[in-house]
């Protein structure tokens, strides 16, 4: 469960990194590379890289989870990822969000369809991968 939830995070932070903060950057100066978010996020994955490599460890019987231990290694990036929750959530608040883009920009944003399963996986894996399904 903790590797999947490091799993999870690094795809999340992938997505944005790649599909929403570019569009975003356009005229939000916190989404822009080195500034505010990305710059969470290199600090996020430090303890998430520290955080799986603990749980691997223990998942190959390399060590025995210790709770102090795993609570140590977490606590090594939780100030930083709580901030990066509220920063982000106060940048993308409606009144925030007004300050940069009119309502028509917003719903011409392409960010719906840059989520789709269907472009995700093509864009990460190539056409071969994409059923009709999706």
């Amino acid at each position: 469960m903790g590797l999947d939830f490091c799993e999870h995070l690094h795809m999340h932070h992938t997505i944005e990194e790649m599909y929403i903060f570019p569009v975003l950057a356009r005229k939000m100066p916190a989404f822009r590379k080195e500034l505010q978010l990305l710059s969470q996020h290199k600090q996020i994955h430090a303890g998430l890289d520290q955080l799986r490599a603990y749980l691997q460890d223990c998942a190959r019987s390399e060590r025995e989870l210790r709770m102090p231990e795993l609570k140590s290694v977490m606590d090594g990036f939780g100030t930083i990822l709580w901030t990066h929750l509220s920063d982000e959530v106060e940048q993308l608040s409606a009144a925030n969000m007004r300050r940069y883009w009119s309502v028509d920009e917003m719903k011409a944003m392409p960010i719906k369809r840059l989520l789709s399963v269907r472009v995700i996986k093509r864009r990460a894996y190539g056409s071969d991968h994409v059923s009709k399904s999706d």
